[in-house]
């Protein structure tokens, strides 16, 4: 069974059949470990929960809170703020790597996105949500009552990664959605050309809009354990390439650690967070990375 907890493994929550229900656990699990490593210090952003003080009611202290992470919590009940978080889903065929594994990139991409559309609606912000390939494939424009998480679930349920990447068409396609400035949680396995993807990401900052960018690894690209010879295909052209995948191993990792280099170096000099997360990892870090810079919004 799955508890909440400071850190939620990717695939004990896979194993939980409800993709709302994974969201809650993981928002629940976070919200329970941000007092312990590696969050310590990092204080939770929730617009309807703080820290009790001294001389607080004490009707207003959240005593599940207090049993999920042993602190004082009080509900406040501020104003709705004027935040619209636009959460991008890359939906294209190479996010069904890896085929038949208990988590996909599309699958992991996706437990994040309902987490963080839970929490920012919790928080009274606005949620808007696109699946894209080639272009824009759903768009749900930004509301924020809190059923509408309903239907962010419904989408990325209903969702079946196909066709090839385009970022660019993607990004340029919300940007005429989004006339008013937001942040953009864009989760990417940036199976795309860099110039393209970058000149899209750049526009979306030209219009002031905060980005995140979430580049989702699987641990068999990030690591490439691949022990003998074998044959790699491109499950969106469906080209193939023989390899013999040992000797090549070193050349790969170094390849991949230039690219997430120079992505960290480019996007860094336009304010864009870069976060690259691997399926194995708690979906928490991305939530983490939202209210980082949501933090740094206000």
């Amino acid at each position: 069974m799955v508890t909440t907890a400071e850190f939620i493994d990717p695939i004990a929550l896979a194993a939980v059949s409800s993709l709302g229900l994974r969201a809650r656990l993981v928002v629940e699990g976070l919200f329970a470990g941000l007092h312990k490593s590696p969050f310590k210090g990092f204080s939770v952003e929730f617009s309807e929960y703080r820290s009790y003080q001294p001389g607080d009611d004490i009707r207003l202290v959240d005593w599940r809170a207090y049993a999920r992470s042993d602190r004082y919590y009080v509900r406040e009940f501020e104003a709705e703020t004027n935040l619209r978080f636009y959460i991008c889903v890359d939906a294209s065929a190479s996010m069904a790597f890896p085929a038949g594994g208990a988590v996909t990139k599309f699958g992991y991409a996706a437990t994040c996105a309902a987490a963080l559309a839970y929490l920012t609606l919790a928080q009274r912000d606005a949620v808007a949500l696109a699946t894209f390939a080639r272009g824009l494939r759903v768009f749900i424009p930004p509301r924020s009552q809190r059923q509408h998480f309903q239907n962010v679930v419904r989408v990325l349920e209903g969702t079946s990664p196909e066709g090839r990447t385009d970022l660019y068409t993607t990004l340029a396609a919300l940007a005429e959605r989004a006339p008013r400035r937001g942040l953009f949680g864009i989760f990417t396995d940036l199976w795309d050309a860099r110039p393209q993807v970058l000149e899209g990401l750049r526009a979306l900052r030209a219009e002031k809009h905060e980005v995140i960018l979430f580049h989702i690894l699987d641990p068999g690209e990030e690591r490439f354990p691949f022990e003998r010879p074998a044959t790699f295909w491109d499950m969106e052209s469906g080209d193939s390439l023989e390899l013999d995948a040992p000797r090549f191993r070193v050349a790969y990792g170094s390849a991949l650690a230039a690219l997430k280099h120079d992505y960290r170096l480019a996007l860094g000099s336009d304010e864009i967070d870069y976060v690259p997360i691997v399926t194995d990892t708690p979906p928490a870090w991305a939530l983490v990375s939202y209210l980082a810079r949501r933090r740094r919004m206000y």
